[in-house]
C-alpha cells in the first residue's frame, strides 16, 4: 500500500530546470555587461535585475549579494559549463599529467591558458579591480591566484617526473615561471594593453616555456624560424 503523499514534496520538470538555467544565466550575463561597462563597486543589484529582465528578488534568491553574483558568474566562465567541478578533477586536466611527451605537455598548457582566457579573463580582470574594494572579493581573487598555481604545479611535477627540466630548474621554479606567463595580469597587459591576439598569446606562451623550462624549442617551431 503507498504511503501518504507528501505536500512539501515540489515536482521539478525539465522543463522548469532550464527555464531556471536560463534565468541564472541571463543574470549573470547582464551582471558582466554591467561589471565591465559601470564597475563593480558602481553596479548595484536593481540594475542588473532590470538588464537581465528580471525581478530583484529572483536576483537575492538565485545569488543572494552582489558578490554572490561575481562568484557564480567566475565559476561558470572558469569551466565553461555550471559544474562545480575543480579544474584538478577536470578529465582533460588528469589527462595533460599522464602525457609522455614534455613538449606536448606544455603546448596544450599555452592552448588552455589561451582557452581560459577566452572564456574568463575579461571577469578574471573584474575580480581583480573589485578585489580593491569588497573584502569578499579579496577573498575570490586570492582563491583564483592559489588555485591556479596548484594547477600549475602539477604540470611541474610532471615534468619533473619526466626528467624534462633544465639543469638547475627544479620543481618550485618551474611553477614560480608557469603561475607567471598563464597569470591573468599577463594575459591582460599582453592582449588588452599591448594588442596582441589570442594566437600570438598563445604561441609566446607555448615558446617561452619551451624555452624556460626544458631549456629549447620544439623541433616544429625551430624548423618555422630557420
Amino acid at each position: 500500500m503507498a504511503g501518504p503523499v507528501n505536500p512539501r514534496r515540489r515536482y521539478e520538470s525539465p522543463r522548469r530546470r532550464q527555464q531556471a538555467q536560463q534565468t541564472r544565466g541571463a543574470i549573470l550575463d547582464a551582471a558582466q555587461n554591467l561589471f565591465t561597462d559601470r564597475g563593480y563597486t558602481a553596479t548595484a543589484m536593481p540594475a542588473i535585475a532590470a538588464t537581465a529582465g528580471v525581478a530583484l528578488k529572483t536576483v537575492y534568491l538565485a545569488f543572494g549579494t552582489k558578490a554572490g553574483v561575481l562568484h557564480a558568474l567566475w565559476d561558470v566562465r572558469l569551466g565553461g559549463d555550471d559544474q562545480p567541478i575543480p579544474i584538478v578533477d577536470r578529465p582533460w586536466y588528469r589527462q595533460l599529467l599522464q602525457a609522455d611527451d614534455p613538449h606536448t605537455l606544455l603546448r596544450t598548457a599555452a592552448r588552455q591558458s589561451r582557452q581560459t582566457k577566452d572564456r574568463a579573463g575579461a571577469v578574471m580582470h573584474i575580480v581583480r579591480n573589485a578585489a580593491l574594494t569588497d573584502p569578499a572579493i579579496t577573498d575570490l581573487w586570492q582563491r583564483i591566484e592559489t588555485e591556479f598555481r596548484t594547477v600549475l604545479h602539477g604540470f611541474a611535477q610532471r615534468l619533473d617526473e619526466l626528467a624534462a627540466l633544465a639543469p638547475a630548474i627544479g620543481v618550485t621554479t618551474a611553477t614560480d615561471i608557469l603561475w607567471t606567463l598563464n597569470h591573468p595580469d599577463t594575459w591582460h597587459l599582453l592582449v588588452h594593453r599591448c594588442g596582441w591576439t589570442a594566437n600570438q598569446y598563445e604561441q609566446w606562451v607555448g615558446d617561452t616555456l619551451l624555452v624556460q623550462l626544458l631549456g629549447h624549442l620544439d623541433q616544429a617551431t625551430e624548423q618555422t624560424q630557420v
